[in-house]
């Protein structure tokens, strides 16, 4: 997520509003996150409900998660790389 501060969203308003509307960006005042700003669209999926997407601690975590969670932290100690074919 990117970040602007609000002294950024004064002077480039035009390129904080661009970043909003590809995804949410955090606005910064004294080097700490203050306000989230983004696309209308976005929000009002968020606010219904559409966004599917959960967390989990991994304590709670569906096995079937667990399982490829476990898988990928067995490939990357093997040293492969991301994205590499098993």
């Amino acid at each position: 997520m990117r970040q602007f501060t609000t002294g950024d969203l004064n002077k480039l308003i035009g390129n904080v509003t661009d970043a909003a509307s590809r995804e949410p960006v955090v606005l910064t005042k004294h080097r700490k996150p203050r306000f989230v700003l983004m696309s209308y669209d976005h929000y009002e999926r968020l606010r219904s409900g559409g966004d599917s997407r959960t967390v989990h601690r991994a304590s709670e975590m569906p096995a079937k998660h667990l399982e490829l969670l476990e898988a990928e932290v067995d490939r990357l100690a093997r040293g492969e790389g991301y994205g590499d074919e098993p």
